[in-house]
């Protein structure tokens, strides 16, 4: 498990839930909208979808794919139980993400380009180095203001998480 605190936008919140939750059946005009979302209302597992305005298109199995406009947050909780994760509106179609995610999810974030591949290879191993202390991803939940992008900054330097670039410091070691 690790613990997820980011800012990324709606529609690669919506690309996760899709990859974690109907990839395989999806109908393909569903795909392309970027207004209709999955939704889940049985245990194991569920997604709510909390929107201004929201109206069920049709189910498959047991996804109810809706159509939603001003969407203010959303609810997700795997069927293992092992990844909970809430995205809620920051700014327009930015929000912040937050929870607790399994190996699995953060694979299926990194195919959403919510986090890049290199991250999660990282986060897996440091987790694997250090099993008693939870990793985390994200920023200080504390601050003020949500930290959105800025021209020039990678996903790494976003996420707060270090990379295997060589430092500008002279090595000391001889």
């Amino acid at each position: 498990m690790v613990e997820i605190d980011l800012t990324c936008h709606l529609e690669g919140f919506r690309r996760f839930l899709i990859n974690s939750t109907c990839r395989s059946f999806i109908p393909e005009s569903y795909l392309r909208d970027p207004e209709v979302f999955p939704e889940k209302e049985m245990d194991p597992g569920s997604i709510y979808i909390e929107a201004a305005d929201k109206v069920s298109l049709t189910k498959i199995r047991d996804i109810t794919f809706v159509n939603a406009q001003d969407i203010l947050g959303i609810i997700y909780t795997s069927k293992s139980g092992h990844t909970k994760l809430k995205w809620r509106q920051a700014r327009g179609p930015m929000g912040r993400l937050s929870g607790d995610a399994s190996t699995n999810s953060l694979v299926n974030l990194s195919m959403a380009r919510i986090i890049t591949p290199q991250e999660v290879e990282e986060i897996i191993s440091s987790a694997d180095a250090a099993p008693e202390e939870q990793p985390r991803i994200g920023v200080d939940v504390a601050a003020e203001e949500p930290n959105f992008p800025e021209a020039g900054q990678t996903a790494a330097e976003l996420l707060g998480v270090e990379t295997d670039q060589p430092k500008d410091a002279p090595d000391e070691t001889e």
